[in-house]
């Protein structure tokens, strides 16, 4: 059985919830080992980069020092984009910045590695557990379903910290979808802006997006989305109700986590996936 630290991050202890079960369900189905980082703390997120560049150094750093000084691991899987943006991001710059490292570490209180492999939700189904391993491990496929991939701005960008193999038309996230047996869509959309957490300061605007991103990935057939950030999710989920509400010709689509379409295909209960909090109700899957 393969191990993995585990970083669950803030957003899937609350609005996430969803999330974090079903990663937890898919991956025990897939024979990974999660192993949650003991007394894991916040990554920052967009607050502490904008306070003090140490402080959002620092918070994930901490983390990644545990990762094989407290477990002996070498890999740290984190399903939301924003937490996976900060690891990344933070273990390039102590790369590149051998002052910053040197200051990270004193605020740390030991030795931070830079050569821990950090994995988002594509990176562990793509690359951990392998599409052939995947595809076989399928017992409901996902037959006929058009899925819309969507990544977001956090997953891809910036390259230099993700290495994405291609920051602006990026195709892991439908590999795994086709190893499920579903058929993901070309479109346009795929690492647009949902506008994250614009929301709470002016929702108009992220209603604007989210509008146009369901718009062009069902102008291009898809049925459903599948994102793997929790801000995504949230946004483009909740904000079709309020664009029914005003244009009730409006036909809404579901938002789904990738981790909940491998649950599903892999055999994980339905009451393990989350499906009553989703805004737009969730039909019946192949």
């Amino acid at each position: 059985m393969t191990r993995l630290a585990y970083y669950p991050g803030c957003s899937l202890r609350s609005t996430a919830r969803e999330l974090d079960r079903s990663f937890r369900a898919s991956a025990a189905a897939l024979g990974l080992a999660l192993e949650e980082i003991p007394r894991w703390e916040c990554c920052g997120t967009t607050a502490a980069h904008t306070a003090s560049r140490l402080l959002a150094a620092a918070l994930p750093a901490n983390e990644l020092a545990k990762v094989p000084a407290d477990m002996g691991l070498n890999a740290i899987a984190t399903p939301c984009a924003a937490c996976f943006s900060r690891f990344v991001t933070t273990r390039h710059e102590l790369r590149e910045d051998e002052q910053l490292r040197r200051e990270v570490e004193i605020v740390v209180g030991r030795p931070v590695p830079t050569d821990i492999a950090v994995l988002n939700l594509i990176d562990v189904y793509h690359d951990v557990v392998g599409l052939a391993a995947l595809r076989a491990k399928v017992t409901r496929p996902l037959r006929g379903l058009r899925i819309a991939a969507y990544y977001g701005c956090l997953l891809t960008r910036p390259p230099a910290a993700t290495l994405a193999e291609d920051p602006e038309y990026p195709t892991r996230m439908d590999a795994v979808l086709g190893a499920l047996d579903a058929e993901p869509v070309a479109w346009s959309g795929k690492t647009d802006c949902c506008g994250a957490s614009l929301a709470l300061c002016d929702r108009t605007v992220v209603i604007a997006l989210a509008r146009k991103i369901v718009a062009n990935a069902r102008a291009c057939g898809a049925q459903a989305i599948a994102t793997a950030c929790p801000l995504c999710q949230l946004n483009l989920d909740t904000c079709q109700a309020d664009i029914r509400a005003s244009d009730q010709t409006w036909a809404s689509i579901p938002v789904f986590y990738l981790s909940q379409l491998v649950g599903h295909a892999v055999g994980v209960p339905a009451r393990q996936l989350g499906w009553r909090k989703h805004v737009v109700a969730v039909p019946a899957l192949p």
